[in-house]
């Protein structure tokens, strides 16, 4: 659809591009990344013809550019540039109806039947079709910016070129303009070329990206390429870090400011935040921690202040069990969306509670045990009997874990509980050999993501020896409890 052979050219006999070559396939959403002045706009310029260059060469369907009519050029390309607040005072439709200059013929240039066809069209499609008859200076600038979007569509072009066209929307708007121009390269074969300063909104619709740099191409690939922490931290001189988009398969990048590293202190997670009384064992922190948990609230990846292990009776049986939790919770006075937690039928007073440290690092963890659920993992069966009893762990490390690490620490607990259910000869009723767990056991893993970094926490290394160590002792000693219990009651 558009090639670009050695692009060169700028302003005022200064080069702002250098050797640019690129190509964009019909349907293809593409978008332009760079930071202010790497020549994103004058790129769009001269694609659509607006600015000339001094070298290279612009081809559309295997054409040259300049071999194009201004009216020819119009039936294949639209601009959408970036808002400007000063356009004539025209009502809603009739700036709409000038998208259709290209395709009008004769001197009077009458608007035909299929013209006002389009252009009611192109208003429904872009949701300004209500206020037709308003003029531009009633509209808000994100009104305006759909109403030069009608503008550009109603040219029917099979490119559309656009500069920051998120600019001046709010975010649903953002979102229905984007879902539009993707839904229209797919459905209709539309090919948009878009500025964007925004990156994760490029990441998230774009099929490849063209990263500039001081008027070079710096890297054009799949967004996932692109967007690296590597390349985008070096381009736009910043800190970064990558993710991945909870939802879709495409990666979000999250800006690092410079103040969090020096503002806020190292602290420890320990026993002097932790509360336990008859109902509830509660450990209130600080300042949030990032946490992995599996707990009734809380649960995935997420920043929290709060970790709650609620005590219900050996009969407990609710269905909409989320919700009671959130609403024993906002009882208490804690917000559910800031809060990890869990239940037990444990009794409360046998929770086991230490601190384990080695060379600097410190892990501080609080486990209840029951087992009357203990079920073996590789024999359990849809009919296991359901009891009372569950393993809540929490562990809390006082550092830096990377999300390799988060998810490591989740095998070593796990592993190192399996072993202290297996010391403590805790078997499966059913089957007679030794447990893995019960069939209610949660954890939560959290770091204050203060001091040391802690990219790995395996079994080999210092973080995974306290986790492992911790777990193990602390797992035992809940059991031994809990037994203990069980012994007096019987």
């Amino acid at each position: 659809m558009i090639r670009i052979e050695n692009l060169t050219g700028g302003y005022g006999g200064r080069n702002i591009l250098n050797n640019i070559n690129m190509e964009v396939e019909s349907g293809e959403f593409f978008g332009i990344l760079g930071p202010n002045g790497s020549g994103k706009t004058t790129l769009l310029k001269m694609i659509s013809g607006l600015l000339g260059f001094e070298a290279g060469k612009v081809f559309i369907d295997g054409k040259g550019i300049a071999d194009y009519t201004m009216k020819e050029l119009a039936r294949q390309m639209a601009v959408l540039p970036q808002l400007n607040t000063q356009a004539f005072n025209y009502n809603v439709k009739d700036t709409v109806s000038l998208g259709r200059y290209a395709h009008q013929t004769g001197f009077f240039k009458n608007l035909s039947a299929k013209d006002e066809a389009i252009i009611e069209s192109v208003m429904k499609q872009t949701g300004i079709h209500h206020y037709r008859e308003r003029t531009l200076n009633e509209l808000s600038g994100g009104e305006r910016q759909r109403v030069f979007l009608a503008q550009a569509l109603a040219q029917e072009p099979k490119i559309l070129l656009l500069d920051e066209p998120t600019n001046h929307l709010d975010l649903s708007h953002q979102k229905e303009l984007l879902d539009y121009l993707k839904k229209s390269t797919k459905e209709n074969g539309l090919t948009v070329i878009s500025i964007f300063h925004d990156l994760n909104l490029a990441g998230l619709y774009c099929d490849r990206l063209l990263l500039m740099e001081e008027g070079n191409v710096s890297t054009v690939d799949h967004p996932d390429e692109v967007l690296t922490e590597g390349r985008i931290s070096s381009v736009y001189n910043t800190k970064i870090e990558k993710n991945a988009h909870p939802k879709v398969a495409k990666p979000q990048l999250y800006l690092i400011p410079a103040l969090v590293q020096e503002e806020e202190e190292i602290w420890e997670a320990d026993q002097r935040y932790l509360s336990v009384t008859d109902e509830m064992i509660t450990l209130t922190l600080p300042k949030p921690v990032k946490t992995m948990s599996s707990g009734v609230c809380g649960a995935g990846m997420r920043w929290t202040s709060t970790i709650v292990n609620r005590h219900v009776p050996e009969t407990y049986d609710c269905d909409g069990y989320i919700e009671d939790m959130q609403n024993f919770l906002l009882d208490k006075g804690l917000d559910p969306g800031n809060t990890v937690g869990m239940m037990t039928a444990v009794n409360l007073a046998d929770v086991s509670i230490r601190k384990v440290t080695e060379a600097g690092l410190s892990v501080f963890l609080v486990v209840t045990a029951g087992i009357g659920s203990a079920v073996d993992i590789s024999r359990n069966s849809p009919q296991a009997e359901t009891k009372p009893g569950t393993i809540n762990t929490w562990i809390l490390v006082n550092g830096e874990l990377s999300d390799e690490a988060f998810i490591q620490a989740i095998v070593t607990a796990t592993e190192a509980k399996v072993k202290a259910l297996q010391d403590e000869g805790v078997k499966d009723n059913r089957t007679g050999t030794f447990a893995t767990g019960t069939l209610t056991d949660s954890i939560v893993i959290g770091a204050t993501q203060r001091g040391e970094q802690i990219p790995f926490s395996g079994p080999v290394t210092k973080a995974g020896r306290l986790i492992g160590k911790g777990v193990y002792e602390a797992t035992r000693e809940a059991v031994v409890s809990y037994k203990r219990r069980k012994d007096l009651m019987s």
